[in-house]
């Protein structure tokens, strides 16, 4: 076997260590380096501790892209989400990660912050890279976005909505953020709750079905008053939530329910009361959405709406693995669904 204190012969454009001077170095084929390094369980553990120990004396920092280009696939998946600062999205990207790293692949994340022109720039930069597959945060994207993943031929799983229509040709796994919110409505009015608020910020599509869900429950009970809606498309946040709080309570001092889009306004809301000696649930009725950290330790405690964003991450990895395999999946969309949280503050 070659002696792998030889030096290398560094490739002559970049300057590189190749995959060939780790083969020729550890004395295996170029293939089984590959191999090894990206941990296949077929590969013996004793040659993968072999390749890496060579592998890291020689310096070697593989190339995704050249991989990519000779393999006509790559090994990692593209990501796209919207915030990072939301425990939500950060819940969601471990679960897929864990499931993505376990297969072999490894992640590549962009950051949309909910801009659409963003979106379609970072979709079209992670596609140089010869994604194996796409994760992508919700349904509403511009055409570009949409035609750029069409074309692409890249396997596709949408995150946190599902289509309309079940017979629409998109893999997604989520719940109904409208269901969601109706249930959320009417459970304020099975308290007997009827000048119910909706507060929402970020005003993002899966904020707006929220709001459509509001409406619905409360026009199907006959009390929707659309004075009873505030909304800014201002990030959300829990400084947010207490200036809408006290907002609400200014304008519409007869409101017994305030629903708000999410688990952060709402817990801003409930520091308010605190702060300006409104009693909750009492005097108004305070929910959420999402059941974030924290949610369970306010006092009162919060009252929310629990979406699985942990298994949607893991179930929407899982399905695009099978995708990735050219296995087609049980079903195109996986409801997840969502549960109503009661505590105290309703």
């Amino acid at each position: 076997m070659p002696s792998p204190l030889a030096q290398p012969r560094k490739h002559r454009a970049s300057g590189r260590v190749t995959l060939s001077d780790v083969a020729r170095a550890a004395g295996v084929s170029p293939s089984t380096v590959s191999r090894a390094l990206r941990g296949e369980r077929a590969v013996d553990p004793a040659l993968i501790e072999r390749v890496t120990a060579v592998s890291d004396m020689l310096g070697y920092v593989p190339d995704p892209a050249a991989r990519a280009l000779a393999s006509q696939r790559s090994d990692h998946v593209g990501i796209l989400i919207p915030l990072l600062s939301n425990a939500l999205f950060v819940d969601l990207l471990d679960a897929a990660q864990t499931s993505f790293r376990a297969a072999g692949y490894q992640t590549l994340m962009g950051v949309t912050h909910y801009s659409p022109s963003e979106e379609e720039q970072l979709l079209r930069e992670q596609l140089l890279h010869r994604p194996a597959g796409l994760l992508v945060t919700g349904l509403d994207h511009n055409p570009a976005t949409r035609q750029l993943m069409a074309r692409s031929q890249v396997p596709c799983v949408h995150l946190m909505d599902l289509p309309a229509s079940d017979g629409e040709a998109l893999y997604s796994v989520g719940f109904r953020q409208t269901d969601a919110s109706v249930a959320m409505t009417r459970h304020l009015l099975a308290k007997g709750r009827r000048r119910i608020a909706f507060a929402a910020a970020q005003l993002d599509p899966r904020v707006m079905q929220r709001l459509y869900g509001w409406r619905h429950a409360l026009q199907e009970a006959g009390v929707f008053d659309p004075a009873l809606e505030f909304l800014n498309p201002a990030p959300s946040s829990l400084a947010l939530g207490g200036l809408m709080f006290e907002q609400i309570m200014q304008q519409r001092p007869a409101v017994d329910a305030i629903f708000f889009c999410n688990d952060d306004l709402a817990q801003g809301a409930l520091l308010a009361a605190l702060r300006m000696g409104i009693s909750v649930p009492q005097q108004v009725a305070v929910a959420g959405f999402n059941d974030l950290t924290g949610s369970d330790q306010m006092l009162p405690t919060l009252t929310t709406v629990r979406t699985p964003r942990a298994r949607i991450g893991q179930a929407a990895a899982e399905m695009l693995l099978s995708l990735m395999r050219g296995q087609e999946p049980e079903a195109p969309q996986l409801d997840l669904g969502f549960e109503i949280v009661q505590r105290q503050s309703s």
